[in-house]
């Protein structure tokens, strides 16, 4: 009993409190970024890197320069998203249609750690995995864009010049911190509970649970059946498991390149509801209401997971 109770104490600052603090500062540097950009009146010069698109999409200015930002920071890019809304400058539609959009520059974000992570380990077969994801990122960017063509009326726009007031870096600066403070209280207030609900739950063993259950689904009869210890690695354990399990399968020429991507990806799907909850859905609370975040999430994997079947069912076929 006293081990456990060691061990639960050694366990509070590294995977609790430390989470708590860097999410907090990540979440409030993005709402500085953020609103420091908005009140120098920047956002028409950050969209203009997707322009193009934003036009087809008639998709407003402050989401194309929240597309811009995810490049480098998705925190600061969904900060700018949840700013918006709040003030009433871009609709909900359109607040869903931008988080989905950023799924581009998110990927190119991530693209070197993963890249260099699967090359060692499957070599050519990285090449097609990754071009895979790239073109399940790709195609919903394309959905967004026919998805705002439909249902969006192109009405917020970019901001008109007579609205636009000179702005110096000082009072932009009060201005950030002044939102700061207010946002700060709120962020705490659902963050830290949401935070230690999923502490306590995993704790418990509560999403290694859920995961292997997952992992035993017969959806995947479809598999190769020795490219089934892949999928349970990447699902129950984590993306490098499963890459060492299809070097070893690789290497013995047990599986081809083929039916290792093919499992790469059905871990990828299975995996990322379960690691969207435990670690993207807390950070989502600290910027998004609660209801707001677990909605952004759950489209967001769920669209997500789509592309990413479309494409895996594009090169099953082929």
């Amino acid at each position: 009993m006293r081990n456990m109770e060691t061990d639960l104490l050694l366990q509070i600052w590294p995977r609790l409190l430390w989470p708590i603090i860097r999410i907090i500062f990540f979440v409030s540097l993005g709402l500085v970024v953020a609103n420091f950009l908005e009140a120098l009146n920047w956002t028409n010069r950050l969209a203009v890197l997707a322009r193009p698109l934003i036009r087809l999409g008639r998709l407003s200015a402050i989401t194309g320069a929240s597309f811009s930002m995810a490049f480098f920071s998705g925190v600061s890019a969904n900060t700018m998203l949840a700013e918006a809304f709040d003030q009433g400058k871009i609709s909900k539609k359109e607040l869903v249609l931008a988080n989905l959009f950023n799924s581009l520059p998110r990927f190119f974000l991530h693209l070197p750690t993963v890249f260099f992570l699967t090359l060692p380990f499957i070599h050519a077969a990285a090449l097609q995995y990754v071009g895979i994801t790239f073109g399940a990122a790709v195609l919903q960017t394309m959905l967004v864009v026919v998805a705002g063509r439909l249902l969006l009326d192109g009405s917020a726009g970019e901001i008109p010049l007579s609205e636009k007031k000179s702005t110096s870096w000082q009072q932009a600066g009060k201005k950030s911190l002044r939102r700061l403070k207010k946002r700060i209280p709120r962020i705490i207030k659902f963050l830290v509970p949401i935070y230690i609900i999923f502490f306590v739950l995993n704790r418990y063993g509560i999403f290694q649970n859920l995961q292997e259950l997952m992992a035993q689904t017969r959806l995947l009869g479809w598999l190769h059946p020795q490219s089934l210890s892949i999928v349970i690695l990447h699902v129950t354990a984590e993306f490098s498991a499963g890459l060492a399990a299809a070097s070893v399968l690789l290497a013995d020429n047990s599986l081809g390149a083929r039916d290792v991507v093919l499992a790469l990806l059905a871990g990828n799907i299975l995996a990322a509801p379960i690691r969207a909850i435990r670690h993207q859905f807390p950070y989502y609370v600290g910027i998004f209401n609660p209801k707001l975040a677990v909605e952004l999430v759950g489209v967001s994997q769920f669209t997500r997971a789509f592309c990413i079947i479309v494409m895996g069912l594009v090169y099953y076929f082929l």
